[in-house]
């Protein structure tokens, strides 16, 4: 895994840590050298400090998404529920907030590791009216034009596509996406599906696919031509 921590005292402990885990570690202390490093080598996880010099973790995630699905777990001093949702929108998988303990740390990227991992390997692409989401190529379309998704919003259309017109509750799609920590909302669901609309509805002010049910949570619309 790449751990991009721009406190070289703090990057070594957690690089200790990690090894000491079982994870070959590879660390870089600012952003540019981050976004190079992950291009060049193919690695199961990123580790970014969302605070780093040339380039912030924030970028180098947005950069990353639109090139790879790599997994990528940022790590901030920044606690705002604005900030947070901004990593996830730009394709986060996981956030941790300082201070927190290398502890915390290796369980959650086990947590992300099992998740990939225990996935399966191939499963037919499922449709819904004009959506369709294959899981293999991790694509969406819909009328047969590719729509690029963040992993969150991927990961919550494949969990509803397989159970068309099931009622998903917030707290089941964030574990769904990410798992449920102290930084995660319901607003993190809502951003997803906000989100989405523009993408797969005709009418995101009128949603006939992704459709809310009041008081509960939200469900994908089986009887929609």
């Amino acid at each position: 895994m790449l751990l991009a921590e721009d406190d070289e005292r703090q990057a070594e402990a957690l690089r200790r840590y990690l090894v000491a885990e079982g994870h070959e570690t590879t660390v870089v202390h600012d952003g540019e050298t981050a976004l190079q490093q992950a291009r060049q080598q193919e690695f199961d996880l990123l580790v970014l400090d969302v605070m780093m010099p040339k380039l912030d973790g924030l970028q180098v995630c947005r950069t990353l998404r639109q090139e790879s699905d790599v997994l990528m777990l940022m790590l901030t001093a920044r606690s705002s529920e604005d900030d947070l949702l901004l990593g996830l929108d730009l394709g986060a998988d996981d956030y941790l907030t300082k201070p927190f303990s290398p502890r915390e740390l290796v369980a959650r990227i086990r947590t992300l590791l099992r998740r990939v991992r225990t996935k399966p390997q191939e499963s037919p692409a499922h449709r819904v009216g004009r959506l369709t989401v294959d899981e293999p190529r991790r694509t969406v379309t819909a009328d047969g034009i590719p729509i690029d998704c963040t992993a969150g919003e991927f990961a919550i259309l494949a969990a509803m596509i397989r159970q068309p017109g099931r009622v998903f509750t917030r707290t089941q799609l964030l574990l769904h996406t990410r798992g449920i920590d102290r930084e995660s909302t319901g607003r993190t669901i809502d951003v997803h599906v906000m989100n989405l609309r523009r993408k797969i509805e005709a009418n995101p002010r009128r949603p006939q696919l992704l459709l809310t049910v009041y008081g509960v949570g939200y469900k994908l619309n089986a009887a929609v031509p």
